[in-house]
């Protein structure tokens, strides 16, 4: 089986792309900085660079397209229940009306704004873990976070907490789709029947899940901790991170898109 047929949301894969050679810290800071960019924009038309950009972004790091179709399916269910809840529940200019239903001009808009919104933030975030590894992630997020030590900060531990955190989600959709298969294979059904009877079909699931994840902190406190790991305290690197040509480029790049978006939203 090839790599990608082992691929779940979550996961790097390693691709030769001028994405995947930034430094993670520009990365990091470039993705923060478009997100919070995206809940500041609140019209459709203004959506549109953001659009073409992460499309750019999509392609100069050479990602198949079903590794982007794939990273949507998770959070498909919110972006349509989003979308349906603001057109009917907003009130305002009504332009389809039948029974006690209608569709406003105002619900259609913020439909469309929030779902424009959060597919662009599924995508940047996707397009972070996807072309950075874990172990990049959190020395650029270890070394971001030494700016703040002056407020006792522990970067260190606040960076090996979020690695491990984005290392165990594939592994944690791995399990749920082995215990779940386990279940089904025992005569257990998911998804059928009235509201509480689907509730409660998942608890042979959910049961083994949160204790096989509480086994696997376990393990993992007692590798860590018969390795002797003390925290980031006298640690040293084997590579540290150096800021080359391109990153400053890729900075600037980002840096002066965030600024004409916020000089147009302006005028």
């Amino acid at each position: 089986m090839s790599y990608m047929g082992k691929f779940s949301v979550g996961t790097f894969i390693p691709v030769d792309s001028p994405i995947h050679r930034l430094d993670p810290r520009v990365k990091i800071v470039s993705v923060l900085i478009l997100l919070v960019l995206l809940f500041l924009t609140n019209s459709i038309v203004k959506f549109i660079p953001y659009i073409f950009l992460t499309a750019f972004l999509f392609y100069l790091s050479r990602l198949p397209l079903k590794v982007l179709i794939k990273g949507i399916k998770p959070v498909l269910f919110l972006l349509s229940f989003a979308f349906v809840f603001q057109i009917f529940f907003t009130p305002g200019e009504i332009i389809f009306k039948l029974s006690f239903i209608s569709v406003t001009k105002e619900g259609l808009n913020l439909a469309t704004v929030i779902t424009l919104r959060l597919l662009l933030l599924v995508f940047l975030t996707n397009l972070l873990t996807f072309t950075t590894s874990p172990v990049a992630v959190t020395d650029g997020i270890e070394e971001l976070l030494k700016y703040f030590k002056f407020l006792r900060v522990p970067s260190h531990e606040i960076a090996m907490t979020m690695s491990i955190s984005l290392r165990f989600i594939p592994t944690l959709f791995e399990e749920a789709d082995r215990i779940m298969k386990a279940q089904m294979a025992r005569g257990a059904e998911f998804g059928t029947g009235k509201f509480l009877q689907r509730i409660r079909s998942y608890i042979p699931l959910v049961v083994p899940l949160f204790v096989g994840v509480f086994r696997k902190a376990e393990e993992l406190a007692i590798a860590m901790e018969s390795r002797c790991y003390r925290g980031g305290e006298g640690r040293t690197r084997m590579k540290s991170l150096k800021l080359r040509f391109e990153d400053y480029f890729a900075g600037i790049i980002v840096l002066a898109f965030a600024l004409l978006n916020i000089a147009w939203g302006w005028f």
